[in-house]
């Protein structure tokens, strides 16, 4: 009886709370006196152009307080989740815990190297949990025989891989990782018994399968069986239109590790594809995942990884059923969502990488209404979830014959004959066809990110979610060092997020409103507005320089008491944006760079997945899923590290960049000058200080464009483009100013 009584887990509301609520109110009435101040303007403005400029800093202001009041819902309730896992253990015994299935995408053995997946299978599948109780499932959406045959090669060093940590107790259970001695105090410096003969294994093992990519297909020299898989890779088979490939590589009923021991089930997928049938992206991968898994394992929980995501922490599993067997809150608990890690990140956090307000801070403000959103990786799911709202019957294809929440209902053996055919089937291209998959059950569809739609939707039906941040990271995971992978990464975001306001009836401001509650809907109303920045910072990137070039004053006087309510709102916001960054773990460079990148992203990736949007919407183009590339050159790592900006090659997305940065240093000297030898610096004084701060931002991109000669330098393309923009923007102004003030 006094076992029971232990808590799994608690929560607390953070100190901050009562702080952001009361900003909040001020903050809110100096932006009713500002657009009080704005209103004055216009109606006081003597000419068209005076007009129509105040007019445009008005919708740019506007815009911006839109964003701010959504992003205080973030703010509103910030709540920490602590978990006890040894309360966990004093309750349970291991056999008695559930079984779980873990998710893992990838689509090209190019972009995501075969072996990083591999090592992300690796570390889940030795996590410290009842190893036939564990079933990972791998979904190769490029149908690439490289991938299978790397797995092939994972499953061999598995039996050997496992016991070892185990053993010896391994904290970071990726092997490359590991070996490397990155990060977790594991690697050379304390060697176990058999560390060397196992690493070089590995080392083999690794060499093995990249030269078979390199080479773009398999060795020679496999057995019969191993042939045998791939013989569906015929001449007619391409990544676009291929039979469904199932290999069990690893099952608990067949194989045993080097000590004798039961091996985690290990299950390569490849769906069906045919041109015939839209696909649907990564959302329809998983939901075949979600499909095959229910025939051969059925686990209640499932754990959903990025293919470059590793475990970092063997007891995650018991850290997660913390909170999934607690009744009151498993009653209706989705999914709990960890956070996102990046070990490799330079010292000060170049691109933002870290994103800290997405992946760390926010969360805890969306757990204190329904829960955060979900983040793609690192989340551990009810099944139940996927089946239908809580107070439902689940849909019986997602939850088979399961016959309690501990066990997951009784499977036939998984490489039975019976079995296979009833996955592959489930796995056919045109098994959803007039079904409720991707609309009311499993992953939706209607959104390039997947993950904050179906997070959205089930918050909606009735589900809730949590969110914890243990101690130590319990994932670990990889991230885009090149500037153009990370700019396409948020430009295919910034496509998805706007999918979901202007879908019918889905709208976080109507339909999230009423469904979840206010606060959650201007939580995800907050980040599916998201390229809306891109208004207000190209406007913010224009017109105070133009202004300050043919002598239009936008902004109240230094010597004017106006001016203190424009500082305090530039100061209140920016300074409540470093606290939270600083209080959760931040520094201040790493704050100043994350502010230097939102401003970069405002005026390209913003502004071009806006307009992607826009064209997708009126017909114009096809919405397309772009992988990040997580293979880079040796270079542009060592140039990462020193803490350079990657440009190097020519990009729409790197001419806007350079362009705003060159006018605004036009407007600085060319303005600056003017306005000190006409004595107007007073008048002058705010457009000086948004040209001044815009061009300390721009520093990495004048560096590019001047005084580097590495590889990373800004194309000369590039460089004379923007240099002819800032040309034409000064002529642009001085015809304004000499005709039209």
């Amino acid at each position: 009886m006094e076992k029971q009584a232990l808590p799994l887990n608690a929560i607390q509301t953070e100190p901050q709370m009562w702080f952001n609520r009361f900003h909040a109110a001020v903050y809110t009435s100096a932006l009713f006196a500002l657009f009080y101040h704005r209103l004055l303007s216009l109606l006081r403005s003597p000419t068209f152009l005076s007009f129509t400029s105040f007019l445009a800093i008005a919708l740019a202001d506007m815009v911006l307080s839109l964003l701010w009041l959504l992003c205080q819902a973030c703010r509103w309730t910030p709540v920490r989740r602590h978990a006890f896992p040894e309360n966990l253990r004093a309750r349970f015994a291991d056999a008695d815990l559930p079984p779980l299935d873990v998710f893992i995408c990838t689509a090209d053995p190019y972009k995501e190297p075969p072996m990083n997946v591999a090592n992300t299978a690796l570390s889940v599948m030795a996590l410290d949990y009842q190893a036939d109780k564990i079933s990972v499932y791998v979904s190769d959406d490029g149908g690439s025989k490289l991938t299978l045959f790397a797995f092939m090669e994972a499953a061999r060093f598995a039996k050997q891989w496992i016991p070892f940590c185990k053993e010896n107790k391994i904290k970071g259970r990726n092997p490359q990782a590991y070996f490397a001695g990155d990060g977790n105090g594991d690697g050379p410096t304390t060697v176990p018994k058999g560390w060397r003969e196992l690493k070089a294994t590995y080392e083999e093992m690794k060499e093995r399968v990249e030269i078979a990519v390199e080479r773009g297909d398999v060795p020679d020299d496999l057995d019969e069986e191993e042939s045998k898989a791939f013989r569906k890779w015929t001449a007619g088979f391409t990544k676009h239109d291929h039979p469904t490939v199932i290999q069990v590589l690893l099952a608990a009923e067949k194989d045993a590790d080097s000590m004798g021991n039961a091996m985690p089930k290990l299950v390569y997928v490849s769906r069906q594809k045919s041109r015939a049938a839209h696909h649907n992206f990564k959302a329809g991968a998983l939901n075949v995942l979600l499909r095959v898994s229910s025939v051969m394992s059925n686990a209640p929980i499932l754990l959903n990884l990025d293919c470059d995501m590793y475990s970092n922490d063997p007891m995650v599993v018991h850290r997660a059923l913390c909170f999934f067997l607690d009744p009151p809150l498993s009653t209706n608990l989705a999914f709990l969502q960890f956070p996102q890690v990046f070990p490799g990140i330079n010292k000060h956090d170049t691109y933002g990488n870290e994103y800290k307000r997405l992946f760390h801070i926010n969360p805890l403000g969306f757990d204190g209404s329904l829960g955060p959103n979900f983040l793609g990786t690192g989340t551990f799911f009810q099944r139940r979830a996927f089946a239908g709202k809580p107070l439902k019957p689940p849909h019986p294809e997602l939850v088979r014959g399961q016959s309690s929440f501990m066990n997951g209902g009784v499977r036939e053996p998984t490489c039975s004959e019976a079995t296979m055919e009833a996955a592959h089937a489930v796995a056919a291209s045109n098994y959803e066809q007039g079904s409720e998959w991707g609309s009311t059950i499993g992953y939706r569809y209607g959104s390039l990110v997947e993950d904050y739609y179906t997070g959205y939707l089930m918050q909606c039906e009735g589900w809730r979610s949590a969110f914890y941040s243990p101690p130590e990271p319990a994932f670990l995971a990889n991230f885009p060092i090149c500037l153009l992978d990370m700019l396409n990464q948020c430009r295919r975001w910034c496509v998805g997020l706007l999918e979901v306001p202007f879908s019918r009836w889905r709208s976080p401001l109507t339909y999230g409103t009423r469904k979840a509650s206010i606060i959650t809907g201007m939580c995800y109303a907050h980040y599916a507005f998201w390229p809306l920045w891109s208004i207000p910072l190209i406007i913010y990137a224009l017109l105070p320089q133009f202004a300050l070039l043919i002598g239009l004053p936008l902004f109240p006087k230094a010597s004017d008491p106006w001016i203190y309510l424009y500082t305090y709102l530039f100061l209140g916001s920016y300074g409540q944006d470093m606290i939270d960054y600083i209080m959760e773990g931040g520094t201040f460079a790493r704050w100043w760079n994350d502010q230097r990148i939102w401003l970069i992203r405002g005026v390209s990736c913003f502004l071009f997945g806006l307009f992607d949007y826009l064209l997708q919407r009126m017909g114009i183009s096809i919405p397309g899923f772009h992988l990040t590339n997580k293979d880079v050159d040796d270079q542009v790592v060592k140039r990462y590290k020193q803490g350079l900006f990657e440009f190097g090659v020519d990009s729409p997305m790197f001419f806007t960049i350079s362009a705003t940065a060159v006018i605004s240093l036009v407007a600085l000297v060319v303005g600056g000058v003017r306005v000190v030898m006409q004595g107007d610096v007073e008048e002058m004084m705010a457009q000086l200080f948004i040209s001044g701060f815009a061009v300390v931002n721009s520093w990495p991109v004048y560096e590019a464009m001047v005084v580097r000669r590495d590889g990373g330098r800004m194309p000369t393309k590039i460089t004379v483009l923007a240099a002819l923009s800032g040309c034409a923007f000064y002529m642009v102004s001085e015809f304004a100013r000499r005709n039209w003030t």
